[in-house]
């Protein structure tokens, strides 16, 4: 296992800083206000992508895309597309027919702020912007780059991925679920994008299919620790710091990692996947510092 450099904690908040800066810049130049009536819907969409989030999905597909020698700017399309994958599934995971949420990052959620018939056309706008942006020649000039984008995206996006994790996760309201349908909701929901992020990285640096088992590897173990810390949260973080209601799932009755393994056993399931998952990248030099990181940053956040 990989040795944490003290310097590491700079580099990622140096990259979390910039990512957000570049992120928030890229869906300000394609989401210009037009004078017309859809206005609103645009003014959503800018509200909803602009100004909030942790980023960590669009820095997982630079971080890799830069490992294996890929220009930042090259990678920044295709995490743009991310990104508005990631924040459409939020508007919509807010709304009162799913998890019916009032705040998200410390404001009110896009249907409180706007209607929720805006704050769906607004999750669906971004769903096919991300399309849109991936399927251009600008994110890169060979099509079978960006043949390969879109499909990763969308098997991340759709019933075998995200949408079908949140399907298990409502089930999870009226239903006992032990620890390995835990894992699997949680693989599918969050887990499934965050392992689009490094596949397609990987994509945009023409690594070949059968040399991404390591990274695949990786990004399962993250996505895992993602969730168990995400849970942990809930049951002992900080509201002001989370900028959302927590403790809603054990409200609901819902099983989690924390309430099927208890919050210590849990904690430590997550420091295991963490440290598994820098393992996978030990045939990288220092190249993988900033995933390595990454790794670190999954179990030691606070929000």
């Amino acid at each position: 296992m990989s040795t944490p450099d003290a310097t590491d904690g700079g580099l990622l908040a140096d990259n979390l800083a910039q990512i957000a800066s570049d992120i928030d810049s890229l869906f300000d130049s394609l989401l210009p206000i037009p004078d017309d009536k859809h206005a609103r819907l645009i003014e959503a969409m800018r509200y909803a992508a602009i100004g909030g989030g942790k980023r960590l999905r669009p820095l997982l597909l630079v971080a890799t895309a830069e490992m294996y020698g890929v220009h930042r700017a090259a990678a920044m399309r295709a995490a743009c597309a991310i990104e508005a994958i990631h924040v459409y599934s939020l508007i919509h995971d807010d709304l009162p027919c799913m998890d019916d949420d009032d705040l998200r990052h410390g404001r009110p959620t896009v249907h409180k702020a706007f209607d929720e018939a805006t704050a769906v056309l607004a999750g669906d706008s971004l769903h096919a912007m991300a399309f849109a942006i991936l399927s251009d020649e600008a994110t890169s000039g060979d099509p079978f780059v960006r043949s390969e984008l879109v499909q990763t995206l969308a098997l991340a996006a759709g019933a075998h991925g995200m949408a079908g994790g949140q399907m298990i996760d409502m089930a999870a309201e009226i239903e006992e679920f032990d620890l390995h349908t835990i894992t699997r909701l949680q693989q599918l929901k969050t887990g499934a994008l965050l392992a689009a992020s490094v596949e397609m990285g990987a994509i945009i640096g023409r690594i070949p299919p059968e040399g991404r088992a390591h990274l695949r590897a990786y990004a399962r173990d993250i996505g895992l620790a993602f969730q168990i810390v995400d849970d942990l949260l809930d049951y002992e973080g900080d509201e002001a710091k989370a900028g959302k209601a927590l403790r809603k799932d054990a409200g609901k009755g819902k099983q989690t990692f924390v309430s099927l393994l208890g919050a210590q056993r849990a904690r430590d399931q997550a420091e295991m996947l963490v440290a598994q998952a820098s393992d996978h990248l030990a045939n990288h030099g220092t190249e993988a510092r900033l995933l390595r990181a990454l790794a670190r940053y999954i179990v030691e956040r606070d929000h």
